[in-house]
C-alpha cells in the first residue's frame, strides 16, 4: 500500500489500547484469561514439557523476525505447507538471554529436542521439524485472538477512539493472509509476558497451575462482572478486587480437575500446589479445592500491569493492519 493513502489519523497508540482495556476490564477479563490458558495448555501439551516448546517458538521467532527484515510473508496455509521449518543459527547464550533461563537447562532441554528429532543439524541447515513432534497449528488460537482482538476493537469504537467497525471473522482473514508478520507480533508478546510469571512462580508449571485455579475463579465469578455489562464496565483494579474476594462464589477447583484439564500428572499439581499455599498465591477451601488468596495474589497485579503492555502493542499493531487493509 502507497504511504499516501493510510489515513494515520484512524491508527491507534499503545497507550490507547491499554488504557480501553484498563478501563473496560470486566468486560474483557473472562475472554482474556480463557485466551491465555488455552495457549500455556498448548505449550504444555506440545512436549509434556513447557521449556522445550518455549525454546522452539523462540527460534522460530527468530525466523519470523529474519522474515520481516526480508519483506518475506507467508500466509497460514503457506507456513503450515511443508512439515519443517529451517531457522537462523543461534546459541544457548542467545536463547538463555531471551527466555531467562540458566545455561544448563537450556542445553539439556535443546539436546533433547534434538534427541527427539525435533532439531536437526544437517550440514550448516538447522531445521526444526514438524512430523517429529504433536505440532499444533494454531487454528484454535488465531480464533480465539481474533475473539479477544473484536471485543477490544468493540470498546475502542464504544469510546470513538477506533473508527474501523470490525467482525472476528474478518481478523480471523487478516492474521492468517499475513500470518508470519501477525504470528511473530504473537510471540513477541507472549514470550516475555509468559517469562515474566515464570519468574515470579519460580517455574512455568507452577504458573500454568496457578493460571487453571485463576480461570477457574474467573469463570465462577465473571457472572458478577456480566451484571455490569448494561451499565458501565469495571475498571483493572475494581474487577481484580471482586476477582481476589470470589465474590459471590466459595467453588474452587480439585487437584483432580486441574489434572484431567492441563494434563500434568496430579502428583506434580500437588507438590506445586503446596508450593503456592505455602507462598499464600493460593489457598484451599473448606470443600478442599483450591482458590486465589487475597493476599499475595495483589503482588502479582505489577506483573498483570506489565504484561498488558506486551498485549496492547499486539492488539495494536493488529487493528492498525486492520485499518490500512
Amino acid at each position: 500500500m502507497n504511504l499516501q493513502q493510510i489515513d494515520f489519523s484512524k491508527t491507534l497508540t499503545d497507550e490507547q489500547v491499554y488504557e480501553c482495556i484498563m478501563t473496560n476490564y470486566s468486560s474483557l477479563t473472562k475472554e482474556w484469561i480463557s485466551h491465555q490458558w488455552n495457549w500455556i495448555n498448548n505449550v504444555y501439551l506440545a512436549f509434556k514439557d513447557h521449556y522445550k516448546y518455549m525454546i522452539v517458538i523462540s527460534l522460530v521467532e527468530k525466523t519470523l523476525q529474519f522474515y520481516d527484515q526480508m519483506n518475506i510473508q507467508y500466509t497460514y496455509d503457506e507456513f503450515y505447507s511443508k512439515s519443517y521449518i529451517q531457522i537462523e543459527k543461534f546459541s544457548i547464550t542467545e536463547i538463555c538471554e531471551k527466555l531467562n533461563l540458566p545455561k544448563e537447562t537450556v542445553r539439556r532441554k535443546v539436546l533433547e529436542l534434538e534427541k527427539e528429532g525435533v532439531i536437526i543439524r544437517n550440514n550448516k541447515k538447522i531445521i526444526i521439524n514438524r512430523k517429529a513432534f504433536d505440532y499444533v497449528k494454531p487454528e484454535a488460537q488465531i480464533k480465539i485472538s481474533s475473539k479477544y482482538i473484536y471485543l477490544v476493537s468493540k470498546s475502542l469504537n464504544k469510546d470513538k477512539i477506533y473508527t474501523k467497525k470490525l467482525e472476528q471473522k474478518i481478523i480471523e482473514k487478516i492474521i492468517k493472509q499475513n500470518f508470519t508478520l501477525c504470528w511473530r507480533w504473537f510471540y513477541q508478546m507472549q514470550i516475555p509476558l509468559v517469562i515474566g510469571y515464570d519468574k515470579f512462580m519460580k517455574d512455568l508449571t507452577t504458573f500454568h497451575i496457578w493460571g487453571t485455579v485463576c480461570m477457574n475463579q474467573v469463570l465462577n465469578v465473571s457472572k458478577h462482572f456480566d451484571r455490569n455489562e448494561n451499565k458501565n464496565p469495571l475498571d483493572h483494579f475494581t474487577t481484580s478486587g471482586m476477582l481476589i474476594s470470589n465474590v459471590g462464589t466459595n467453588i474452587g477447583i480439585s487437584a483432580m480437575s486441574i489434572s484431567e484439564m492441563t494434563e500434568i500428572p496430579r502428583a506434580t499439581i500437588i507438590r506445586k500446589c503446596k508450593y503456592l499455599v505455602k507462598e499464600d498465591l493460593i489457598k484451599i477451601n473448606q470443600k478442599k479445592q483450591y482458590v486465589l488468596s487475597s493476599v499475595n495474589f495483589r503482588k502479582i497485579l505489577p506483573y498483570q500491569t506489565k504484561a498488558f503492555t506486551f498485549k496492547s502493542t499486539f492488539i495494536r499493531k493488529v487493528l492498525n493492519l486492520l485499518v490500512i487493509s
